[in-house]
Order: C-alpha cells, then sequence, then structure tokens
C-alpha cells in the first residue's frame, strides 16, 4: 500500500527538512460566473421538472461561464482575489498549480495562462487532474514544495458546462463551473496544515470519464457531436464508492494529524449533490463540526467547489484562529482525498 503523503518523515537532524516550516492558509478567494441557470432552465431540456432536481440533489441553480470565458479566466479572477486577501505579491509565489479537469487546451497548461495573467513571470505553474479530488491533491503538493518558507497559489477551476450533454439527466442538473484559491505560506507553530491523506483506485476510472479528446480516442477521429466527448458518470456506482472511501478517508486523515474526529470544528467537502452528503455525513463522525455548503446555489463545480465553499466560510467569519478543518474531495479515477488544517487567520 502506498505511504500517504503525510506519513513521509518531515524531519531528521541532518536533512534539508529539518528547517521545514508551518504550511497553512494566508488568504483565500472565488470567482463564480454572472450567469445563473436555474433548476427550471436545465430541467427543461434534461426531461425532468424542477422540483425533482432539487429533491434529488439539493441544487436550486448554478452558475454557468460566459461564451468568451475559459478555465484560465476563471481561474486567474480567483487567485488574484487569494493574493489580495493574502496581501501577497504575485511575483513572489514559488509556485503556481491549477487543478482542473476542463483545461483551456490539451496543452500548454491552463497554470501557465494563469501565471501570465497575473503577473507571476517566471514563477513555475503546473497543472494536476484528479477531477474533482484536484485541489486536494495540488494543495498536498504544494504544502511539500514550500515547506522551507516559501508561498503558492493553488486553485481549482472548471467549466463542466462545455462538457455535459444537456440530455442527461445524471449529469446535466449536478453541475455549474466556477474557481476558488488559496495562497499557502508560513503560519505560526502550532498552525497550518497538519496531514493530508491522497488516495487513487485505479480500478474503477471507468466510473466517471470523457472518452473521447486524448490519445487513445483522438477528437480529430470523431465528429464534433460525438457523445463521446460529453463527461460520463455512473451516479450509484460513484456514490457507494463515496459511501464506502470517504469515512475512511476522514479517518485516515484525521489520525495522521493527531487529532480526533470531536475536535474538528467545520468540514468542507465536495459539493458533489447535496442530498448525497447529507446521507454520507453522519458516518463520518464530525458531531462537533459546522457542515460548509454552498451547493444549493452554485451545484458541483468540480475540482473548484471545495475552495470556493472555503473562500465563503472564511469571508464569513465562521474559521476562528486555531480551528479545525478538515477538507475532503472525491472524484474520477477513482481519488479521494482528505486533509486536516489548523486555521490560522480569523
Amino acid at each position: 500500500m502506498a505511504m500517504p503523503l503525510s506519513t513521509y518523515p518531515t524531519s531528521t537532524p541532518d536533512s534539508p527538512s529539518a528547517a521545514r516550516r508551518p504550511v497553512g492558509v494566508l488568504g483565500t478567494g472565488s470567482y463564480l460566473p454572472a450567469r445563473i441557470v436555474g433548476n427550471d432552465e436545465v430541467a427543461a431540456k434534461a426531461g425532468v421538472d424542477a422540483e425533482w432536481i432539487l429533491r434529488k440533489t439539493g441544487i436550486g441553480a448554478r452558475r454557468y461561464a460566459a461564451a468568451d470565458e475559459a478555465t484560465s479566466d476563471l481561474a486567474a479572477r480567483a487567485g488574484k482575489a487569494a493574493l489580495e486577501d493574502a496581501g501577497v505579491d504575485p511575483a513572489t509565489l514559488d509556485c503556481i498549480i491549477v487543478a482542473t479537469s476542463t483545461p483551456d487546451h490539451p496543452q500548454p497548461a491552463t497554470a501557465a495562462i494563469v501565471q501570465h495573467r497575473i503577473g507571476a513571470d517566471g514563477v513555475p505553474a503546473f497543472d494536476v487532474n484528479a477531477v474533482c479530488t484536484g485541489f486536494l491533491f495540488a494543495l498536498a503538493a504544494a504544502w511539500r514544495l514550500v515547506a522551507d518558507g516559501g508561498r503558492a497559489l493553488v486553485i481549482g477551476a472548471d467549466i463542466y458546462s462545455r462538457i455535459i450533454n444537456p440530455a442527461d439527466r445524471r449529469t446535466a442538473v449536478l453541475f455549474g463551473d466556477g474557481a476558488g484559491a488559496v495562497v499557502l505560506g508560513p503560519v505560526p507553530e502550532g498552525r497550518g496544515i497538519t496531514a493530508a491523506a491522497l488516495r487513487t483506485h485505479g480500478a474503477h476510472h471507468e466510473m466517471i470519464n470523457v472518452p473521447a479528446g486524448g490519445s487513445r480516442y483522438p477528437s480529430r477521429l470523431r465528429g464534433a457531436d460525438d457523445e463521446a466527448h460529453y463527461f460520463a458518470m455512473d451516479g450509484r456506482a460513484v456514490r457507494a464508492f463515496v459511501t464506502e472511501q470517504l469515512p475512511l478517508s476522514v479517518k485516515e486523515a484525521v489520525e495522521e494529524a493527531r487529532t480526533t474526529a470531536d475536535d474538528i470544528r467545520h468540514f468542507v467537502p465536495h459539493q458533489a449533490n447535496g442530498q448525497m452528503l447529507d446521507e454520507i455525513q453522519p458516518s463520518l463522525g464530525l458531531v462537533n463540526a459546522a457542515s460548509h455548503r454552498t451547493v444549493a446555489e452554485y451545484g458541483n463545480t468540480g475540482s473548484a467547489s471545495v475552495p470556493v465553499t472555503l473562500d465563503r466560510a472564511n469571508r464569513s467569519g465562521a474559521l476562528k484562529d486555531g480551528d479545525q478543518v478538515l477538507l475532503s474531495g472525491f472524484g474520477g479515477g477513482m481519488s479521494i482525498g482528505s486533509a486536516v488544517l489548523r486555521w490560522s487567520r480569523g
């Protein structure tokens, strides 16, 4: 079994890692497109009614990007908001990581475009694709990359409205577009990220996919309207996967953080489906944690959903200095991850 990131040694007397410092969130930001798409509009195309969507998903609306907006546009705006909140000059960043499964182009990396747009010339920038768990994977990578005192901009951004089949009621009713971001950097002792437990169960990779557009099924061999370009999901199998794996992921992260579920004060989950979260949360043991949700207003925004929701919680004043916050994501691959941090702002 692969060793979780947080269990690797972080300091030995003779290693460079002995200089590692606590890394936490210095600022948060988000951007949601202006266009609000209500259930009536989605329902008409998907062959269901608005009440059915609300009852099955807990979603009342979602945002769709404008025709001239790409993922990098959303990501750059969220990133700028996080940098402003942190009081960090983009030119002083040590890395930029964009988590997305809907990049601007197959190449270059969307992060390179974001780097240019925020004025961070020369800063290393790259993408991570773990689908809806992408932000957690990017956060864990950045945590290690700047553990010597640097700063990182970590963004989750997706435009799912471009890859959803509007006639597929299993997916069209769930997804919206958005971007969320955090700036990571040095925080006081006793604060910051304390665990990141990540897993990928590749045997189940076909549960969620977009078949066409890569090297196995190149787009040029298929018509532009071929359904293989649409996002596809086995909803029942995904729900069963999350029901089984999310409690294990939460338990792993909490144990690695050397804390208890009772001590977690805030839970920020991937906003996949409000009804599913209601059903699963009691099995997580987070009896003292406030569950933060944006799914009703924004739907499932992919890798953006965790940082968008964290930004909402931060700006509302809900997160107090010293509070323990649990972030959890799950998505295609099948990937799953949880992170624990002790809040150092507020």
